[in-house]
C-alpha cells in the first residue's frame, strides 16, 4: 500500500465508490423512465468500475510484478468500457429521437 499517497487513494478510491453510485442511480431512473435505454447505460459502465478496480487493487499490492496481468486487464476493460458506453450513448439518443416524434 506504500505505492500511492493517502490523498491519491483517497481519490481512488471516491471514484470507485462514485462510479458504482452513479451506477445504481442511474439503473433507479430507469425504473421511474423505463424504454429509454437508461438500463444499458448501467450495464455500459460496469466495465470501466472493473478496470478501476484493477488499478486499486494493483496499488494496494504494491503494484507486485505478479499482478501485472492486472494492467493489462484494467487496459481491455478500460477500451471496452469506452465502447460500450459509446454504444450506449447511441441508443439513448435513437430512442430520445423516436419518443420526440
Amino acid at each position: 500500500m506504500h505505492a500511492l499517497s493517502l490523498p491519491t487513494w483517497v481519490i481512488h478510491i471516491s471514484s470507485v465508490i462514485e462510479w458504482a453510485l452513479a451506477i445504481w442511480l442511474i439503473w433507479q431512473y430507469d425504473k421511474k423512465n423505463p424504454d429509454r435505454g437508461w438500463q444499458g447505460l448501467s450495464w455500459a459502465m460496469l466495465p470501466a468500475l472493473v478496470s478501476a478496480m484493477c488499478a486499486v487493487t494493483w496499488h494496494f499490492f504494491d503494484n507486485a510484478d505478479s499482478l501485472d496481468w492486472l494492467v493489462t486487464t484494467q487496459a481491455a476493460m478500460t477500451l471496452t468500457g469506452n465502447c460500450t458506453l459509446a454504444i450506449a450513448a447511441y441508443f439513448i439518443w435513437k430512442k430520445s429521437l423516436i419518443s420526440s416524434q
